[in-house]
């Protein structure tokens, strides 16, 4: 009988630890959102999930990855296996990413359509950039960026945006209340675009940000 309460006693206490997780948490999804730890990515989502009052409980954003897309799908993936090992998986996962010059950006996206859960995983890529999607708050464009000698795609992409935006800079942490009065405009835009790419089936450029956008606007419903 001694026995059997020392078998029972670290269950008892990862189920009260798991009850108290889950209490910090508001009643929708729980969502994992991984960036590369760099760039502006991550700000913009915190600023998005603070703007919103979404729960840090519920909306994890995290960049401490790196920058390679199949690096960032696989922290996102052990992380999915540590919360799912602790009792508390993820809903959602979404992994944010650029193809820019990135050897293994297919492979990244390989992997997550093959992911199980197979509705859990979800490709959040831009092609050439994340700015391509700030740049979308501007303007419509869906002029292709091919990477030149001395400047890579995602540099023009760059240049185009400090057009509009001439304060910018990489790791802003104010990007997305900047560009709030813009977002409905940049959602329909990057609606657009994409839809553009899939009929022409070149995806330079295109981006699926304002899925994820769309999702964590109405993740509370």
């Amino acid at each position: 009988m001694g026995t059997d309460n020392l078998f029972h006693k670290p269950k008892a206490k990862n189920a009260r630890r798991l009850q108290r997780r889950a209490a910090r948490r508001d009643p929708y999804a729980k969502v994992l959102i991984v960036c590369e730890g760099e760039k502006s990515e991550p700000y913009y989502f915190r600023g998005l999930r603070n703007h919103y009052g979404l729960n840090t409980a519920n909306v994890e954003v995290c960049g401490d990855c790196d920058s390679a897309p199949l690096a960032i799908v696989r922290y996102a993936k052990q992380r999915y296996r540590e919360e799912k090992d602790a009792g508390d998986a993820y809903d959602k996962v979404f992994c944010v990413f650029d193809k820019d010059q990135h050897a293994n950006y297919a492979p990244a996206l390989e992997v997550i359509a093959s992911s199980r859960p197979g509705n859990c995983f979800v490709a959040i890529n831009s092609v050439p950039c994340f700015e391509y999607w700030l740049l979308l708050h501007f303007v419509y464009s869906t002029r292709p960026y091919s990477g030149l000698p001395g400047d890579s795609a995602a540099n023009q992409v760059n240049t185009e945006l400090l057009r509009f935006w001439p304060e910018y800079e990489k790791r802003a942490e104010n990007v997305f209340a900047h560009l709030l009065e813009q977002l409905e405009f940049a959602k329909n835009n990057g609606i657009r675009a994409l839809r553009e790419a899939q009929a022409r089936e070149h995806e330079n450029p295109s981006t699926r940000v304002h899925e994820l956008v769309t999702f964590l606007q109405g993740i509370k419903r």
